[in-house]
């Protein structure tokens, strides 16, 4: 059986309303890059291998473990890969919570990727909007989510986000309901078909450093694959 629900963490400047949620909710919390700032309790810090070490935690709790690209990129690897993914940290975080913390619910806080023009992108004030950057693997974050969410659906996990007004995840909010719910796949053979497409496609990096091989990649074929996603979502 799944556990309790895990509470994602990202850097938008909403992400501060999750402070005071009571960790007894969550089987565990965890923040992404600079997110670990947002409340002591996190159990697992997440970022990518450039993160500057400078602005990682300092020194770790008892219970607390960092999450590092040799731990991440082999999980991200039991759902199709990094490229198919999306190589942006909150899907990358997600996938690696299913993969080992086997949560009943992913609760995201501070990731709808919306990034605001005249003040501040991140909690701690403006920052790079990375899932913004031209990369070939987020063409179509709204089909990204949806692939989360189905995959996590398939292990009886629901995908949901803070109740904010603009996002671009396609989840939808943690409302006591939904945390309730048992999560399911809508279409069962459309999840099927478009993981099919996948495995054709052949497009695995087990480095999961996609970007070194980009030039192998049609976007017409990935781009029809995140159609394929959004339709299995939608059925």
């Amino acid at each position: 059986m799944p556990d309790k629900p895990v509470l994602i963490m990202g850097s938008a400047p909403n992400v501060t309303a999750c402070a005071a949620w009571p960790r007894s909710q969550f089987s565990a919390i965890v923040a992404i890059n600079n997110a670990w700032q947002v409340r002591p309790d996190w159990t697992h810090h997440i970022a990518p291998d450039d993160f500057p070490e400078a602005r990682a935690p300092k020194a770790l709790k008892p219970g607390q473990i960092r999450v590092r690209s040799s731990s991440y990129v082999p999980a991200n690897n039991r759902y199709g890969g990094v490229l198919y993914a999306g190589g942006t940290m909150a899907f990358t975080a997600g996938y690696w919570a299913l993969a080992a913390l086997k949560p009943s619910a992913m609760v995201f806080v501070g990731c709808d990727m919306i990034y605001a023009s005249n003040k501040p992108t991140h909690f701690y004030g403006t920052g790079t909007a990375d899932p913004l950057r031209d990369d070939i693997s987020l063409r179509n974050l709204e089909a990204k989510s949806a692939r989360l969410l189905l995959h996590a659906a398939a292990q009886g996990c629901a995908c949901l986000r803070a109740d904010t007004p603009e996002s671009r995840l396609l989840f939808p909010p943690a409302t006591a309901e939904a945390l309730a719910a048992q999560a399911a796949l809508p279409d069962p053979e459309a999840f099927q078909s478009a993981k099919e497409r996948e495995n054709k496609l052949a497009y695995h990096v087990p480095s999961g450093r996609y970007w070194e091989s980009a030039a192998a990649f049609a976007p017409d074929k990935l781009d029809a694959l995140d159609t394929l996603w959004l339709a299995a979502l939608a059925a």
